[in-house]
């Protein structure tokens, strides 16, 4: 079949169609579990096309950390998501209210998310690796009136000054069964199945998010229920998600591109998601993608990165990769041939944040011109420029700060941050803090955070470059690149680089490295610093955490 081309996607677009698909109105009332769970849960009655495998479609398949497996239907899941909206009822809790889940992947966080917006309540995501620190802050901020959360997660919550009521998955006989206000299972076998969702204006929350930022406190984000529209436009051109796909999005749903698009962007399509609560190994992700035929897969960089230094396992497994996608960091080009070479798929680059949700793809569903690092061209519905310092678009080939342009894009959906707590807006424009050079079709190349550029000697550059090139030498498997502060050049590059066990750490492959990007990329990028680490700190899901390695390097000079 043969592909729309991009400038035809642009012109064709309607998002009424979309809309018009849905069982309720972003204009008249709208209930986001409705559209992510009922409408194919009730597909044989209502006619929707839930492919070769009829209503009783599984919605979810989930393997526990100790290798259990199971898989939940869109009916099941209608029918568990009626039983904890009711619960939500029971305790006060409707229209608005904040529920928190600090759960790892498993079918008690799917069932979480679904009741709470059955309700018309605002989920909100708790990342498992958070402390008790930032989980009060978030509680607290939100006014958070149900905490979700299991056995191994309790022992945080015993230093939260204010807790919400708490809803602990675990056994009646389990140690801090009494301490919890109710257990999962049995608060929720007691309630009916039917339950009346409550709808919401499509300017009204649905999701409750906080950003990661790296300095300061985190940032509360509001996602609208408007924003299905454009999760529906990623999933349906970017992702490219067929119905007979076996979808697996690694990300974690504790941040967003994991529940924007391993939860609701999925489900909103009536496509099987996949839950692994394992730790991210290479082992355990080729295993997964063998025993689960999965055929569509999105990743961070790092994740693709760890597997590709972890090429010889590839031997060992049965993988058909359809379509792959990256996002969270720039994505190598390196890392691009190799999923060619090892997997014969295309592996596509794109771009979003926690604010915006996605806004700029390589499409696999659409045809458009390839360009080697490239973020890709904005999502229908967006209009993304690069600004200099005074708020003027700039011309091909200069760099910027990337910009939302607000008055010409009508799928843009953040209203702000929740609390006010900054003002990202000037004028008609959204800005993003990130760094681009602009490639005059409406693409852009990722060089880094606004707050991440290296700033040495009178040089602005960009940890992108210095990584993507030291990760050409056969020698580095990962490497990520900070500013270090210097005395005389305000920074220096300093590189912290994973290597292959067959190659010895030292002075001569630190000389090696330097020379090998003064060569390959620029003689003023070069990391004047190397350390070599055994690994990088990541999320379970293998995104890069760099706030720890700046912080890291900071207390060096410290």
């Amino acid at each position: 079949m043969k592909k729309m081309n991009y400038e035809d996607l642009i012109k064709q677009f309607s998002a009424e169609k979309i809309d018009d698909q849905f069982s309720g109105s972003l204009e008249t009332g709208i209930n986001v579990c409705v559209e992510i769970c009922d409408r194919y849960a009730d597909a044989e009655n209502d006619g929707v096309d839930v492919s070769v495998e009829g209503p009783d479609k599984v919605a979810l398949r989930y393997e526990r950390a100790d290798g259990s497996r199971g898989e939940l239907s869109f009916k099941e899941l209608k029918r568990r998501s009626a039983q904890f909206a009711n619960y939500l009822q029971s305790q006060g809790i409707g229209k608005g209210d904040r529920v928190a889940c600090l759960l790892p992947r498993t079918p008690e966080l799917l069932i979480t998310v679904l009741g709470t917006l059955r309700a018309g309540a605002v989920y909100q995501p708790l990342f498992t690796a958070f402390g008790s620190g930032a989980i009060e802050y978030r509680l607290t901020k939100a006014d958070t009136k149900l905490i979700v959360t299991n056995t191994e997660q309790w022992p945080k919550l015993l230093d939260v000054s204010i807790l919400p009521k708490t809803l602990l998955v675990a056994a009646a006989d389990d140690q801090y069964a009494d301490d919890a206000d109710a257990l999962f299972s049995a608060a929720q076998d007691s309630q009916s199945d039917i339950f009346e969702p409550v709808l919401i204006t499509k300017d009204e929350p649905f999701l409750q998010m906080f950003t990661s930022g790296t300095t300061g406190k985190s940032k509360g984000v509001t996602v609208p229920a408007k924003a299905l529209i454009p999760f529906w436009t990623y999933m349906t051109y970017a992702i490219e998600v067929l119905p007979e796909d076996r979808y697996w999005n690694v990300a974690d749903p504790g941040w967003a591109y994991g529940l924007y698009y391993a939860v609701v962007g999925p489900l909103l399509l009536g496509c099987t998601t996949h839950f692994n609560e394992q730790g991210f190994t290479a082992e355990n992700t080729f295993e997964f993608l063998q025993n689960y035929k999965i055929t569509n897969l999105a990743a961070a960089p790092t994740a693709y990165r760890l597997l590709m230094a972890n090429t010889e396992l590839r031997a060992n497994y049965d993988i058909n990769l359809r379509a792959a996608s990256s996002a969270g960091e720039p994505l190598n080009p390196e890392v691009i041939s190799w999923m060619y070479k090892v997997f014969n798929c295309a592996v596509c680059d794109q771009y979003g944040q926690t604010e915006t949700g996605m806004v700029s793809a390589n499409f696999h569903a659409v045809t458009h011109q390839e360009r080697t690092a490239c973020m890709g061209y904005p999502l229908p519905g967006y209009r993304l420029v690069a600004l200099d310092s005074d708020l003027n678009e700039i011309a091909a080939g200069q760099t910027g700060e990337l910009a939302i342009d607000i008055e010409q894009s009508p799928q843009f959906f953040f209203q702000g941050y929740t609390w006010e707590e900054k003002n990202p807006f000037k004028g008609k424009y959204y800005l993003t803090g990130d760094i681009v050079i602009s490639n005059g079709d409406g693409s852009h190349s990722y060089t880094g955070r606004d707050d991440d550029i290296i700033a040495s000697a009178g040089y602005r550059i960009g940890p992108a470059d210095v990584e993507s090139t030291l990760l050409e030498h056969p020698a580095v498997t990962e490497s990520a690149v900070v500013g270090k502060p210097d005395e005389k050049r305000g920074s220096i590059v300093k590189a912290y680089v994973v290597i292959r066990s067959e190659y010895e750490a030292g002075p001569a492959l630190v000389e090696e490295l330097q020379q090998f990007v003064r060569k390959r990329l620029s003689t003023h990028s070069f990391p004047r610093e190397i350390e070599f680490i055994d690994e990088l700190p990541k999320t379970p899901s293998g995104k890069l955490q760099r706030f720890l390695l700046r912080q890291r390097a900071v207390d060096e000079v410290s």
